[in-house]
């Protein structure tokens, strides 16, 4: 699976490890920007994600409550 804008993902490593959360950029080939409800914003290796087949129709470069309300919708 391609991680682009909107794709959900579950965190497998690090202090979030176990979080759901959506990339909202994409830095360059190795690395995103994730955000999510239990996820603060930041810069992540693709390494360290488990992307999942849910994309959220979102912009690039949303905002956390975007995020948010997305993801509750979907029911995650």
């Amino acid at each position: 699976m391609i991680l682009e804008v909107g794709r959900v993902c579950r965190k497998t490593r690090g202090r979030d490890a176990g979080s759901y959360c959506v990339v909202v950029d994409k830095a360059d080939k190795n690395q995103v920007t994730i955000d999510g409800s239990n996820v603060r914003r930041k810069k992540t290796s693709i390494r360290h994600l488990e992307p999942l087949p849910v994309v959220l129709k979102i912009k690039k470069g949303a905002k956390k409550d975007e995020v948010a309300k997305a993801l509750k919708k979907e029911g995650l």
